[in-house]
């Protein structure tokens, strides 16, 4: 497998991908924050919004988890990135074609997009296991700290570029119809790169029929094991705390502005961006250094980095604007850093210590609980804003889960690969890929 040249072309597919995602929802979004501005929908409807688009594309993650795994187990995991970057073309297609059918009416245009941006999740869902999977395939064992790194490096870069690119190009055009051109430009590009890929190794014994039962058996094979279903624990805690930071992030960071001393009508999206910022920054630089810190299964400081997530966490509940932009930013970096140490390491480990025969399965299920967590994250501010908690205080709820949930970070020292208890090796030919 030639590794130097299957490589960098993970990364820019890789970059590309999620950068159209982001770009594509910032762009659909747009359109809100100028009808709220002349009194057209209100602030529930935007949040409405948001919340629809963000459900309807990571749902395919939790509800299509085994097929996704059958997936990259049966066929090449190059195929599957091609394959879920060419559904995403699809997807932005149909959304574009809502909006050429229907230019100048929302409503009739919307569940056109709300459709082609649940085919864009079905993409992505087909992509990501793949994005992990093919790690173990073309990188050495040694580097794959790195290499997760890397790509969540490269992930949270074009998250944050893709959401800034997106807004700008809407507020320029006040239209969808360049938003969306440029979209299917930037995942037609991705899936160039995909093609370009020397092909990884396949396993034509996986059946589709018995995927949904091998799923679940190796869903409770892995949370039940000791060391694997912390991992998970672990995985899930980091995305449960991004879940609740993003839905949180504009309303404390208003309130955060005003109190900096800026009026409520010069508030934009690009001040608020400036705080996702800071946070990106923290977790590019976790990443990488937990490259250098830890090696592959070197898990012992995993509650240390939860822990100290959930310090920073209850710092911005504590601060306002009162102590300055400075001050805020710096909490923001800090509880960034925190978390990007926190996951990278758990990330390497679970690909390293899982059965290569079942890791399009085990990568499935990984983003199955992450999902999950999302949606707990997300559920668990609901809960406290229907209890009337104000943004500093959901902040401080958030950090005390964290607190909960990060003593069951605890980590034995690792053995090398492990087997999970369903796993057998007579069972690997006819499921593994």
């Amino acid at each position: 497998m030639n590794a130097r040249r299957n490589y960098p072309l993970l990364l820019t597919g890789q970059f590309l991908g999620a950068y159209g995602d982001n770009f594509l929802l910032a762009a659909i979004l747009g359109p809100l924050t100028f009808a709220q501005s002349a009194g057209q929908i209100t602030a529930q409807h935007v949040s409405a919004q948001n919340a629809l688009f963000s459900a309807v594309f990571f749902l395919p993650f939790i509800l299509l988890a085994p097929v996704a795994g059958f997936l990259n187990d049966r066929h090449p995991k190059t195929t599957c990135l091609a394959g879920g970057n060419l559904i995403k073309l699809l997807g932005t297609a149909l959304g574009l074609s809502g909006i050429l059918l229907h230019p100048a009416d929302a409503a009739a245009n919307l569940p056109w997009q709300v459709v082609g941006y649940t085919i864009v999740g079905i993409g992505a869902c087909v992509y990501s296991p793949a994005k992990y999977g093919i790690l173990p395939e073309i990188v050495a064992r040694e580097r794959l700290v790195k290499a997760n790194g890397t790509v969540e490096m490269l992930t949270l870069v074009a998250i944050l570029t893709g959401l800034g690119a997106g807004a700008v190009l809407y507020d320029h055009f006040r239209s969808l119809v360049p938003c969306y051109l440029a979209s299917l430009a930037w995942y037609g590009l991705a899936l160039l790169f995909n093609g370009l890929m020397q092909r990884t190794p396949q396993n034509l014994a996986a059946r589709l029929r018995s995927s949904a039962r091998d799923f679940g058996r190796e869903f409770w094979g892995l949370v039940s094991h000791v060391r694997l279903g912390r991992i998970l624990l672990g995985c899930g805690i980091f995305w449960f705390a991004g879940a609740a930071l993003r839905n949180n992030l504009q309303a404390w960071g208003l309130v955060v502005f005003r109190e900096v001393g800026v009026a409520l009508e010069d508030i934009t999206n690009a001040n608020l961006t400036l705080l996702k910022v800071g946070m990106a920054v923290g977790i590019v630089v976790g990443s990488l250094l937990a490259g250098k810190l830890h090696r592959v299964g070197d898990l012992s400081w995993a509650r240390r980095y939860g822990l100290a997530l959930a310090t920073a966490v209850l710092g911005l509940g504590l601060l306002g604007g009162t102590t300055g932009l400075a001050m805020v930013v710096a909490v923001l970096v800090a509880a960034g850093l925190c978390s990007g140490l926190l996951l990278v390491p758990l990330n390497a480990a679970l690909q390293a210590e899982t059965h290569p025969g079942h890791l399009g399965k085990t990568i499935a299920i990984q983003n199955f609980v992450d999902y999950c967590a999302m949606l707990l994250g997300a559920g668990y501010l609901g809960l406290l804003t229907l209890a009337g908690c104000g943004p500093k205080g959901m902040f401080l709820a958030l950090a005390g889960a964290l607190v909960v949930l990060s003593f069951g970070l605890r980590f034995a020292r690792s053995n090398g690969r492990l087997e999970v208890p369903v796993a057998a090796p007579a069972d690997v030919g006819a499921t593994g890929g």
